[in-house]
């Protein structure tokens, strides 16, 4: 696939540690690690799209050169859950010497918190068996996923959400590469759907990029399948001024529009809860039926009754005021 043709998650993809972003203690620390051609196991958690898989890539380019790929291995533990994964192709590239300087080859687990713990034991005697010859770098949503002994044998790096100035240098960049005009309110929308993952945002810029080069508030909130944050703002003040049935009404029409879920929608709704006009113990009660009503969507419970019950209560809350 030629670079003109490539997804933008991997031609935006930082091929150097200085173009790593947001993370730069990580990135000083980890820098020594490579310099010194030495490095211990190393565990990589934080949220989506925060640099945890490029920054093992990084790593493995700056150890080896144009030749990592014979010395590096990525595997996907979603994928392959089990405990075959690492009995059989962990050892199977654990077991062969590194050919050149570096002492030792890499292998990359992604999402390992999806391992069982069965194969996270296995995991861990595999570690210990080959790391003579083998570093590996595992990385997960959640260290409280991982056992203790793994943990306890790695470096942990925890990575943070990318702050906005960031965001909006990557933005920028992109614009500049691409060619896009984006407005200042299409901006900050690309902010507010990020929330600081680097890939989802360059994955809705390329969707909208797709439809023209300059961009809107409402393509951004219309791709990402996001709700812009007045619309359901406006749901909760029609629901705290009592108008129950064109609450209803408007969060349906919202949710059709934008092909959201009771799970997006509650979400949302916790986010602009704290915008409304009440006093700050009613916000308290709403956010607490939020998350009583994301439990309760989540183990399976009918959306439509449970978003009625929410406005239902913002309605209560509207009429105590009153």
């Amino acid at each position: 696939m030629g670079v003109e043709h490539a997804i933008w998650t991997e031609k935006y993809r930082p091929k150097d540690f200085s173009e790593v972003k947001g993370q730069k203690e990580i990135v000083k620390r980890v820098k020594a690690f490579v310099e010194q051609k030495n490095m211990p196991h190393l565990l990589f958690t934080g949220p989506p799209g925060v640099g945890k898989s490029t920054l093992a890539l990084v790593i493995a380019r700056k150890l080896y050169g144009d030749d990592w790929h014979q010395h590096f291995v990525e595997l996907n533990a979603s994928d392959e859950r089990g405990i075959d994964v690492i009995r059989v192709k962990v050892k199977d590239f654990a077991r062969t010497r590194p050919i050149g300087e570096v002492p030792f080859k890499i292998i990359f687990l992604d999402e390992c918190d999806a391992l069982t713990r069965e194969a996270q034991q296995a995991l861990r005697r595999t570690m210990e068996i080959y790391t003579q010859h083998t570093r590996f770098i595992l990385s997960a949503n959640y260290s409280s996923k991982i056992i203790e002994p793994i943990q306890s044998r790695c470096a942990l790096f925890r990575f943070k959400p990318l702050e906005e100035k960031e965001m909006l240098n990557l933005v920028e960049k992109i614009a500049h590469d691409e060619g896009l005009t984006i407005s200042q309110d299409a901006r900050e929308a690309l902010i507010d759907v990020a929330e600081g993952d680097c890939r989802r945002l360059a994955t809705v810029l390329q969707g909208c990029a797709a439809m023209g080069s300059t961009i809107s508030k409402e393509e951004v909130y219309s791709l990402a399948s996001v709700a812009e944050p007045k619309e359901i703002r406006q749901v909760m003040e029609l629901a705290l001024a009592n108008k129950f049935i064109e609450a209803r009404e408007k969060l349906l029409d919202t949710m059709l529009q934008y092909g959201l879920s009771g799970l997006e929608v509650i979400k949302q709704i916790q986010k602009e809860v704290l915008n409304l006009g009440i006093p700050d113990r009613k916000k308290l009660q709403l956010i607490g039926y939020c998350g009583e009503i994301e439990f309760r969507l989540s183990e399976g419970s009918d959306e439509f009754i449970q978003l009625e019950a929410l406005l239902a209560q913002t309605a209560l809350a509207g009429s105590d005021e009153k």
